[in-house]
């Protein structure tokens, strides 16, 4: 019976993961092998990276119990920015620009979180009233017209690969360098963390799934490198979201301030009268979301090369949806990073897979909001097992 608990436990841990599998190689049986064809996988990491990183800023939000709606607006307003700053006759050095981007987008942040923690004005008003406002200023800058192309520097960051190193040969020696470095640093992560919780007397799955886990892991991470190197390499936005992942992972899991949004998600009023000051802490959250806002903004039209009035419509939802998918709850203090990765994975591989197969987008929205809600459904099933 234990050994039984212990395997539901694995199931609900890794369950997101199970089902981006097997979605996965549905649509690989679909689409006839073009789906993990190496060049397939590099466009659709290109294609949703801008929307991981929504993802990744947008689950603090959620934890904490509110929400952000101006994200897409802010990604088309930071994209008119750095067109201003950088297209024409008198454009600046590409760093300048992209300084301004970021220094736009904390303002932003600076801005929501000063209505939502200090002012009290609930999270869907103030963010719903950023969408108009951003979107409205977006079309001022512009005039309402698309604004490029971008220097060649400018656009490295979303469509550049790392380099090779080597060179010399047919395998691309930098992918397959990365590929044994993560393999180390995983197997050597997990084990101390498991060695940490039996210490500790936490529940841990059996040593026979353990081993099985490191071995699967691993050979996905090796397989993944090779597969890379038959189409240039890992992409550099990869890269960056793997910095990404680990950074806000490390924060919300190993850090006070993680501690303290999971807590203020969980029992805002008891998490105020324990002494935490919540506000600063919601303050915060907006504030890195509109960072993490603004450098998806820099990402996605580097990407499509332009400024364009209408980017980043309902980029929103799909980092929204990312989230709560990957296992957030609606109610908030529930969630991880690595679930919001998986979530918007998830939906990349949805669009990616339904397009190459001929779905109309009118088809993929309205399945995409059945697994949406199927997620939500999911979630509130497992809070009434618990209570």
């Amino acid at each position: 019976m234990n050994e039984q608990k212990k395997i539901r436990l694995d199931f609900k841990k890794y369950g997101m993961v199970i089902a981006l599998v097997v979605i996965t190689v549905l649509f690989q049986i679909l689409t006839k092998g073009v789906l993990l064809a190496p060049m397939n996988i590099s466009k659709l990491l290109m294609q949703n990276g801008y929307i991981l990183i929504l993802a990744i800023g947008m689950l603090p939000i959620i934890l904490t119990g509110d929400i952000d709606l101006s994200v897409g607006s802010v990604v088309a307003l930071v994209g008119a920015v750095t067109s201003t700053l950088l297209v024409g006759s008198g454009a600046k050095p590409v760093f300048v620009g992209i300084l301004a981007g970021l220094l736009v987008g904390a303002l932003i942040g600076v801005w929501h979180g000063f209505w939502v923690a200090y002012v009290r004005v609930p999270a869907f008003i103030a963010t719903l009233a950023g969408m108009l406002l951003f979107r409205g200023l977006t079309l001022v800058i512009t005039q309402g017209k698309t604004i490029g192309p971008y220097p060649d520097s400018y656009q490295y960051i979303a469509q550049a690969y790392v380099p090779d190193i080597g060179g010399m040969t047919d395998i691309h020696s930098t992918t397959i360098l990365i590929g044994l470095l993560l393999m180390i640093a995983y197997i050597v992560s997990e084990i101390t963390r498991r060695k940490r919780e039996i210490k500790y007397g936490f529940q841990v799955s059996g040593t026979q799934v353990f081993a099985a886990k490191l071995v699967i892991m691993a050979g996905l991470i090796a397989v993944a490198a090779y597969w890379f190197t038959r189409f240039k390499g890992i992409p550099v936005i990869l890269v960056i979201l793997g910095i990404l992942t680990f950074i806000y992972s490390f924060i919300t899991q190993k850090t006070v301030l993680g501690r303290h949004i999971y807590a203020l998600g969980g029992n805002e009023r008891a998490t105020e009268l324990s002494g935490i000051n919540t506000r600063r802490v919601k303050f915060l959250t907006f504030v890195n979301m509109g960072i993490l806002a603004a450098f998806a903004g820099i990402v996605y039209s580097a990407r499509i090369n332009c400024a364009n009035p209408t980017a980043g419509d309902g980029f929103e939802l799909d980092a929204i949806a990312a989230c709560y998918i990957g296992g957030a709850s609606a109610s908030g203090g529930v969630g991880k990073i690595t679930g919001a990765i998986v979530g918007g994975l998830v939906m990349g591989v949805l669009n990616n897979g339904m397009s190459i197969i001929g779905v109309g987008t009118d088809w993929q929205k309205a399945i995409k909001g059945l697994v949406l809600l199927a997620a939500v459904v999911f979630d509130i099933m497992n809070q009434s097992k618990k209570k």
